[in-house]
């Protein structure tokens, strides 16, 4: 059954996202950045409305009283491509990603980043690429928008760990704010590069706010990973039992 609801899935995204799309492109010249976030992310509530009746993909979310009222950084784990399109819905508050170069030029996707406010950092340019993304970064900050960078950096299969870079914890640093470490396990249920998907129940579980003051990166990195591992052992047991 999984197989036929993740064919009838990739022919929704086909149907769907073309034409969401073209449209976006043609409306964000006429809106402000505002309205434009709030039009592209009309498209992850439809995706996740269809991903909880077509294929059976829910989701609970704990510690949401753990958000900050002021500015923030958001730190998650990386497991699939649901906390992507997840998080603007979940979250309750503009969002900016920080994310790779070469995500501008899938087609149509890649269109709609671009008319966004959006970060992207080009690792070919290495440190001068990431000065911009902090500048920029903090001028997104100041607008009133809550920073998203992955610190894993790419997508882990359920029940590893990746190395936890400290670009997302330099630039909070930078920017004075605190961080917030999300963890999840939507691996389960969205597998990392995988075209079928599995119904079932994803657990986000959203941390108390990490003060950056008189820490540096490495130590705020630190407790960041340090919290979202151990709250993986507790919400994909099973995964990292079977790994150590």
């Amino acid at each position: 059954m999984h197989v036929i609801r993740s064919i009838l899935f990739f022919i929704y995204l086909i149907i769907y996202t073309v034409p969401y799309a073209c449209v976006c492109c043609i409306c964000f010249p006429f809106l402000n950045a505002y309205r434009r976030y709030q039009m592209a992310i009309g498209w992850c509530y439809s995706t996740l409305w269809v991903l909880r009746y077509l294929v059976g993909i829910g989701w609970r979310i704990e510690g949401l009283s753990n958000l900050p009222k002021g500015p923030a950084v958001l730190l998650p784990k990386h497991q699939s491509a649901w906390e992507t399109l997840a998080l603007p819905v979940i979250i309750p508050h503009p969002l900016c990603y920080i994310f790779k170069r070469e995500l501008l030029y899938i087609p149509f996707f890649g269109w709609v980043l671009k008319g966004l406010k959006m970060l992207h950092i080009d690792r070919n340019k290495g440190y001068s690429s990431f000065r911009s993304v902090i500048r920029q970064g903090k001028e997104r900050v100041a607008e009133g928008l809550w920073v998203v960078i992955f610190p894993e950096g790419t997508r882990m299969p359920v029940g590893e760990r990746g190395t936890y870079k400290t670009g997302g914890t330099r630039f909070a640093v930078s920017a004075g704010v605190p961080v917030v470490p999300i963890a999840h396990n939507a691996g389960y249920v969205w597998p990392r590069n995988s075209f079928l998907k599995y119904s079932g129940i994803i657990t986000v579980s959203i941390g108390k706010q990490i003060n950056t003051f008189n820490l540096n990166a490495d130590e705020v990195m630190m407790r960041v990973e340090e919290w979202i591992e151990t709250e993986m052992c507790r919400i994909s047991t099973h995964a990292y039992l079977s790994q150590s």
